[in-house]
């Protein structure tokens, strides 16, 4: 085994730990009414967990790569215009709405940048008890098992999905334009971005800003099960510069992705 694939293994095992670990610190403080209380920031919830997870998980980063800082949705002052060559990206909680009001849809879930790439990264989603994890160029797994490569298909077969009990708004014109039969309900970006990837569902629009801590993890599992991430003008994620996007589209390959982003121009008006 080479030097790199042992470093690699040996990285992909300790973040996959450190993320489950701070994920059974979730599942248990949701009991905490202190942990699920909060204030609203704009549109966002921030509950008192998000704080204790960020704290938590980064603290277990920092002692696996001394040295490599932390990037983090919880931390305004860590995300600076000029990214670290090398730093971790990290969501301490994906989905903090699930979270705090009693639905198993949120995840935590870290990845390791290098040059605006995510090459290690772990996506831990407590309730269902589900580890997604993937270092670039040797593929991705669920719970330690690989997941396939995925074959492209037509979009509108499988199942489109999103985060409501049915298809609204941007979702809902994509559902009947590609004539999709199948929806899926999830919560957190990260997690419905792994159902995408292991072919659970094979397409996920959003037209609302999202952030790169939501897609860093998710992205890197996506691309090594050959699945296909934009945004959704149609260009793909590079974490460089801003960290925000105007949305997004995950689908089985980069062509269907293309295809629907070409659609949405449509639809929206924009040419």
């Amino acid at each position: 085994m080479s030097r790199r694939r042992l470093r690699s293994d040996t990285l992909a095992t300790a973040l996959t730990g450190a993320v489950l670990e701070v994920g059974v610190l979730l599942r248990e403080w949701r009991s905490d009414a202190r942990a699920t209380s909060g204030v609203w920031e704009g549109s966002q919830f921030k509950a008192e967990a998000d704080a204790m997870a960020h704290g938590a998980l980064s603290d277990r980063l920092r002692a696996l790569e001394p040295g490599v800082p932390v990037l983090s949705e919880e931390d305004a002052a860590s995300l600076v215009a000029d990214r670290p060559g090398v730093h971790w990206m990290i969501d301490p909680i994906d989905g903090t709405a699930s979270f705090v009001h009693g639905y198993p849809g949120y995840v935590t879930q870290a990845a390791l940048m290098e040059g605006g790439v995510p090459v290690a990264a772990a996506i831990y989603a407590p309730e269902n008890d589900v580890m997604y994890a993937a270092v670039r160029g040797m593929g991705a797994t669920r719970n330690g098992d690989h997941l396939p490569r995925l074959s492209p298909a037509p979009v509108g077969t499988g199942a489109l999905i999103d985060n409501t009990p049915e298809p609204r708004g941007v979702a809902l014109a994509a559902y009947r334009h590609f004539g999709f039969g199948e929806y899926q309900e999830s919560g957190s970006i990260g997690l419905k971005l792994c159902r995408v990837a292991e072919g659970a569902a094979r397409l996920f629009i959003k037209d609302v800003p999202v952030r790169d801590w939501d897609v860093a993890a998710p992205q890197l599992v996506l691309e090594e099960t050959g699945a296909g991430l934009l945004r959704l003008d149609g260009t793909r994620f590079d974490h460089r510069g801003g960290y925000e996007s105007g949305g997004l589209i995950a689908g089985t390959d980069e062509a269907a992705c293309a295809e629907v982003a070409r659609w949405h121009r449509s639809w929206s008006g924009g040419g």
